[in-house]
């Protein structure tokens, strides 16, 4: 982690990380290790205060489909006229045609471009609630550090038992 990025979210740097104790030994609660931000949870509230306010998404869609639909038949307009005209107009009318697809194709891509954002939005949203609503479900347990041959005679130390 750079030290900008370390100066811009008020984290530890690397040194103090690797020199803190381990999380796993009883005694040392994870939560004591992280400092808790309330500007940053003032600023998470904030923000999930503004989402439900945006309205209007629907009638941009609406907007997006009918600019669309409007520069798709001046194309085929268009296209009509300069098959009618002189061959020393038809390729200005041609040019200005396939503007008016290139239009439309920008606008689709717009309204496809805007749902994904929201869709991404809404799964980032889902993946902090489902980080910020675990963080008191989680069990919590103890692990040894064994090697290979202690472990092989405690499994076989229990097979026996079991016969």
């Amino acid at each position: 982690m750079t030290q900008r990025l370390e100066e811009l979210f008020d984290l530890p740097n690397n040194d103090t990380i690797e020199s803190s104790p381990d999380p796993a030994e009883p005694g040392n609660d994870i939560e004591t290790n992280l400092p808790v931000l309330p500007d940053t949870l003032a600023a998470l509230d904030k923000i999930e205060a503004a989402l439900p306010a945006v309205k209007g998404l629907e009638a941009s869609d609406q907007e997006m489909d009918e600019l669309a639909d409007k520069a798709k038949r001046e194309f085929d307009n268009l296209m009509d006229l300069g098959m009618n005209v002189d061959s020393r107009y038809a390729a200005e009318i041609f040019g200005v045609a396939s503007q008016m697809l290139g239009h439309a194709i920008t606008a689709k891509n717009a309204k496809l471009n805007k749902k994904l954002k929201m869709i991404e939005l809404q799964m980032k949203k889902m993946k902090l609630d489902q980080d910020s609503g675990n963080d008191n479900i989680l069990p919590t347990a103890q692990g040894h550090v064994l090697d290979r041959n202690e472990l092989l005679r405690t499994l076989l130390a229990n097979n026996k038992d079991k016969t």
